[in-house]
């Protein structure tokens, strides 16, 4: 009895999805300061229900990313329990005296966990193992939408092109990767209910305004800024002076401007600027990464 307490609600098929997601919504969010006592009784106690608590208020935030990810062709069901999987281990590494919310960590853990399923699934063992091909996979729509290509079937040549120049990757894996994409969507735009009024993807909307989901978007950015400001702080004045004129204003400066304000040539203020935003890159991937791999706390067996 009391192992079958902390048993997490499963989405068994897609027929299932209502009932998971009516399920899921039973479980009470949770308020900061109920949140961080749970946290720390699952820290320095290793309590079970604390564990339990954590992970299912968090539920509707792993159906919710899982939608994101529905038009890769995969079963609704394996993408939210993938979801589930990196919810847990967030919860596992989840240090609450660090003052961010529960939320925003589990989000980097959740998206992790889903993306390397969908590689996996997708048999992609040689493309997706190469960081240029998973960024292709990852936002092959995303370009195609902002090109307008939204026909079926393989994209103009131009639009091939296009992408493959901006992602830096071979024409030819442009179009394997459409056309590997190119599978029907998940079946949640299937009418459902009495009077097929709605659709599966309607049921995922929560009737009251999900506060735990819009404060964990708004302090991952505060998360990404602070970032971004420490990594700032690693460049040389004159890197950063150009980084910022150059990359983060939304009117960015001339070239030929920075080079008269320095007294340098044109080319010169372009190898400035790409060896800071190198630099920027790998001062923001490495904190990323620390933030990331923090020792897990011990769960209870």
């Amino acid at each position: 009895m009391t192992q079958n307490r902390h048993v997490l609600p499963a989405l068994a098929d897609e027929g299932g999805l209502s009932r998971y997601l009516t399920e899921i919504k039973r479980y009470p969010m949770l308020e900061a300061h109920e949140e961080y006592a749970l946290a720390k009784r699952l820290q320095e106690e290793g309590d079970r229900e604390a564990a339990h608590r954590l992970i299912t208020s968090h539920l509707r935030l792993v159906a919710k990313l899982a939608m994101g990810y529905r038009h890769y062709g995969l079963p609704i069901s394996d993408l939210v329990a993938e979801g589930n999987i990196g919810l847990i281990k967030a919860v596992k590494k989840f240090e609450p005296d660090r003052g961010f919310r529960l939320a925003t960590y589990a989000m980097w853990w959740i998206k992790a966990s889903i993306n390397e399923y969908i590689l996996n699934s997708w048999s992609l063992v040689k493309v997706g193992t190469v960081a240029a091909q998973k960024k292709l996979f990852f936002n092959l729509r995303r370009l195609k939408a902002k090109l307008g290509v939204y026909e079926e079937g393989d994209m103009p040549a131009e639009a091939v092109s296009h992408i493959a120049q901006t992602l830096k990757v071979s024409e030819s894996d442009v179009v394997m990767m459409n056309r590997r994409l190119a599978a029907p969507d998940s079946s949640l735009n299937v009418p459902v209910g009495e009077d097929q009024s709605m659709d599966r993807m309607d049921l995922l909307v929560d009737d009251t305004e999900n506060q735990e989901e819009r404060y964990a978007m708004h302090e991952e950015q505060q998360v990404g800024r602070q970032l971004l400001r420490d990594a700032l702080s690693t460049l040389t004045e004159r890197e950063r002076h150009i980084i910022t004129a150059r990359r983060l204003r939304s009117e960015p400066v001339t070239l030929e401007e920075l080079g008269g304000e320095y007294g340098v040539s044109r080319e010169r203020v372009r190898q400035i600027e790409n060896r800071a935003f190198e630099k920027l890159q790998s001062s923001v991937r490495k904190a990323a990464r620390a933030l990331n791999e923090r020792q897990p706390h011990p769960m209870p067996a």
